[in-house]
């Protein structure tokens, strides 16, 4: 059977983390995997709630080690906890918490590894078989119920280097060793998984352990990682980051996903941050898939052995790490088989007096207003009126007083968006209920704050003219 390496292995004492300012070396990770894997249930799978990036790697190896997965679920609330032991009654939680969770069987953390001895017999990195499963990423179904999809170790491999080699192509190297990452986004998410940890395991890069969240800890943490360096974070996080006018160090490439990225934010991030910026595009059910300079154009660029085809209503991608055709949940324009624009989601089209749009084309118009920290469209359900519904549009901008913010918004956007969608009606507020993570707005969450956000406001609808 054939197999991929747990790690990339061209250097064993070369990093796979940084701590403190403190090198953890490939080489001690494969004690640290082996010394975890020896204390692990005979069972799961693994529900990885380390906290620590380098502790989340180390257990996603010894997981896979002893032939379970990890478990990655949107969130770990406790209804979310319990829906997956209703579908896995054997999962258990890693923590490197000093307190156990009392919802599940918890295995802590041990001491790392340490010594000559411990470390010199980690000669050579375990095979892991290509068909292993490694990860199940759970969505939420139209019930509520985690829907998982499963993710096998050859083809997140090949996945991963595609990806690497698309980056250190971006920076002007071969591979990304000797690249440091920090990331603003957890390693439990999909994102994060996939462009912080599986890209220091088998790209050749290595990642700061923590996750930064606040401006000032984003900028020191990329202070102290050594050069080339790389930022993994969000729209959301790279917007807070900016306007928070922190002074920020050179760095050499960011990489940012989880929604369509303005070219006006990514402008200014290359000229504050010194440096090209990539969005990735991808999916749940078919992984990373493309990326694109922002600044250089809308046009997204598939990985190397893959290839798009569509008519507009549905788009498919297979090749490479695809191994069946599978379709993507979002609304493409396909020019060619590796070249592609992205016009929304196939989730969140509106459809407004016969005209339609999605509300991530609007939610991109209307975050590159200048004044606008952040901001949401939001389409109240139909009532029993008739009438036609209008979109509300939900906005952080607290330079701005209320008039002048709808003033500025709704002009704006008549330059941008088609009439029909203008908003009926702008609401300042101090924040959106964004996931502090990945910065993403839940549908469900979203729509009961907005509900609760209209009424507290007692603002009266107003026509945009």
């Amino acid at each position: 059977m054939s197999g991929t390496p747990l790690i990339w292995a061209d250097d064993l004492d070369a990093p796979l983390a940084w701590r403190a300012g403190q090198a953890l070396s490939r080489r001690r990770y494969l004690a640290d995997v082996r010394l975890l894997a020896a204390r692990l249930p005979d069972v799961g799978p693994m529900l990885n709630l380390s906290a620590d990036r380098y502790r989340f790697a180390v257990g996603l190896g010894a997981a896979l080690l002893r032939g379970q997965n990890n478990l990655l679920p949107p969130n770990h609330t406790a209804d979310t906890v319990a829906r997956l032991l209703a579908l896995f009654p054997t999962t258990y939680a890693l923590t490197d918490s000093a307190q156990p969770d009392a919802r599940l069987p918890t295995v802590r953390h041990p001491l790392e590894a340490t010594g000559a001895a411990t470390l010199a017999s980690t000669a050579t990195p375990p095979l892991i078989a290509d068909g292993a499963l490694a990860a199940q990423v759970l969505t939420s179904g139209s019930t509520g119920a985690p829907l998982p999809h499963p993710k096998h170790w050859g083809l997140l491999g090949r996945n991963t280097r595609a990806g690497a080699q698309r980056l250190a192509a971006q920076m002007g190297r071969r591979t990304l060793a000797g690249v440091t990452l920090v990331g603003t986004v957890p390693a439990q998410h999909m994102y994060g998984f996939e462009s912080t940890v599986l890209v220091a395991l088998l790209g050749g890069a290595a990642f700061d352990t923590e996750r930064p969240f606040y401006p000032a800890d984003i900028a020191a943490a990329l202070a102290r990682a050594p050069r080339p360096r790389m930022l993994v974070t969000t729209p959301y996080h790279l917007k807070t980051l900016l306007d928070s006018g922190v002074a920020l160090p050179p760095i050499d490439l960011t990489l940012c996903a989880t929604a369509p990225l303005s070219p006006q934010l990514a402008a200014r991030a290359e000229s504050r941050l010194d440096a090209p910026l990539l969005e990735i595009y991808g999916c749940t059910e078919a992984g990373q898939v493309a990326t694109r300079r922002t600044t250089a154009g809308a046009e997204w660029h598939t990985f190397d052995g893959l290839h798009l085809t569509g008519d507009g209503a549905e788009s498919v991608v297979q090749g490479g790490h695809v191994q069946q055709p599978t379709p993507l949940a979002d609304v493409l324009e396909v020019i060619d088989a590796q070249t592609f624009r992205l016009l929304g989601r196939s989730n969140d089209l509106i459809n407004i007096a016969g005209k339609r749009s999605s509300l991530s084309h609007l939610n991109y118009h209307l975050n590159a207003i200048d004044g606008v920290h952040d901001g949401a469209f939001w389409l109240p359900p139909d009532d029993s009126s008739g009438a036609v519904v209008r979109p509300v549009a939900f906005v952080v901008a607290p330079g701005l007083p209320p008039g002048e913010l709808r003033t500025r918004v709704v002009a704006a956007l008549r330059q941008r968006v088609d009439a029909a969608f203008l908003p009926r009606r702008v609401v300042s507020v101090a924040s959106l209920p964004r996931e502090p993570g990945t910065g993403k707005l839940p549908v469900a969450t979203f729509a009961a704050w907005a509900e609760q956000a209209l009424a507290a406001t007692a603002q009266r609808p107003s026509r945009t003219g």
